[in-house]
């Protein structure tokens, strides 16, 4: 499969035999202007939105018609499952921020996990349920989100094979976020790719996690 960053919390990933599946679509000028990436220009066969926030939820901006996942519990949509486990968008039990869906589902052997706006560390209970995975789309910018350190301990605590890093600072996010080295600095296995697209198979996951950067494709 394929896996395309376009900026943000916004995926697209293609199976091998062509699904098309994003994630977090945001709204192109969003929030004054601090949402800079460009507009979406690809056609999903399905979208999963982790919470109802302009950055991570403008489904009427794309293409087609897609099927639009929200909320937890299992949604199964062209012979492929997404699971849907509740969460909060801040520290606080939601009373900041609201609620997020995390989802995780599986593409050609390998299991994604797409923690949306996740504002805090999983519990241990919580990490039981969603992990082990193979590719983990996490948030490490803070502020609305988990930090760098909590990043860290919610992938330490889920042990995921590849983490891409998601929602941080870049010059087209103009939110005070953290910068993606806050997250990365120290690390070991940590892969910069000058694109915005990887590909990922199931024989080829590394023994040992690694953290791939990509670039903002829009």
């Amino acid at each position: 499969m394929k896996v395309k960053w376009y900026g943000h919390a916004a995926f697209l990933i293609t199976s091998d035999l062509g699904a098309k599946i994003m994630t977090d679509p945001y709204e192109p000028g969003a929030f004054g202007g601090a949402i800079a990436y460009g507009p979406i220009p690809d056609q999903a066969d399905i979208v999963l939105v982790s919470h109802d926030h302009a950055d991570h939820n403008f489904v009427q901006g794309l293409k087609g018609k897609p099927q639009v996942i929200k909320g937890t519990g299992s949604h199964k949509v062209k012979n492929l499952e997404f699971k849907g486990f509740a969460a909060y968008h801040d520290g606080r039990k939601g009373s900041e921020r609201g609620q997020n869906t995390i989802f995780c589902f599986c593409v050609d052997g390998v299991k994604i996990c797409h923690l949306g706006d996740l504002g805090h560390v999983p519990s241990d209970p919580e990490a039981k349920q969603i992990g082990p995975v193979d590719l983990l789309l996490m948030p490490v910018g803070g502020v609305y989100t988990i930090n760098p350190a909590q990043a860290t301990q919610t992938a330490q605590k889920l042990s995921p094979k590849i983490v891409i890093p998601m929602h941080y600072k870049t010059p087209r996010c103009g939110f005070p976020l953290a910068v993606v080295e806050d997250f990365t600095s120290g690390k070991a296995g940590v892969k910069k790719i000058k694109d915005s697209e990887v590909e990922i198979k199931k024989e080829s996951l590394p023994q040992y996690t690694e953290i791939v950067v990509l670039q903002p494709a829009l």
